[in-house]
């Protein structure tokens, strides 16, 4: 279901909306070559005001990937381009806002099943069908001010680096 966006034009309002900005960018055909899939809160309806679109993509030149990005997106208000390491992984990440949306487009030499951004959605979405009553809980704790993941790992009793938490958590139930 998450790995195809079709889910969002039958979705709440926000998620219809985001569904056809992504559809006017043409995002998932011009960047069909590096699997774009959209992680975080909005696929999953626990987004806040101030949450974005994230598009998570394999990418393995990365400098020709930014100038990609740079070129279909770059003149969209707010563009800015990084380059940078995380978890031992050079990263391109663009972001811009389009209509009420910010984008984030990430890009990193690993397939999309496999970046932290998808297996937390994976989990979380996991954590939300077996806990519906969860969802609201979650909605206030991030309201508060607690990131997506910091908010599951609160709710699971689970302590340290919440990113890392919720990967090992997931391993262990074996939903990932």
């Amino acid at each position: 279901m998450l790995k195809n966006i079709a889910y969002l034009e039958f979705g709440n309002e926000k998620q219809k909306r985001a569904y056809n900005v992504i559809h006017q960018l043409n995002i998932m055909k011009d960047l069909k070559s590096y699997s774009p899939i959209l992680c975080g809160t909005i696929p999953l309806g626990i987004d806040t005001a101030s949450s974005d679109l994230d598009m998570i993509m394999e990418v393995h030149h990365l400098q020709d990937f930014a100038k990609i990005i740079h070129n279909y997106y770059g003149s969209y208000s707010g563009f800015r381009l990084k380059n940078k390491t995380i978890r031992g992984k050079p990263i391109v990440k663009a972001n811009f806002t389009y209509q009420e949306f910010e984008f984030e487009l990430f890009g990193q030499p690993q397939p999309v099943a496999e970046q932290y951004a998808y297996l937390h959605m994976i989990i979380e979405k996991y954590l939300l069908d077996e806990h519906p009553l969860w969802k609201s809980t979650i909605f206030a704790l991030k309201e508060e001010g607690l990131k997506t993941e910091q908010a599951f790992c609160a709710m699971l009793g689970l302590t340290g680096d919440p990113y890392e938490a919720l990967i090992d958590y997931g391993r262990k139930r074996q939903i990932i």
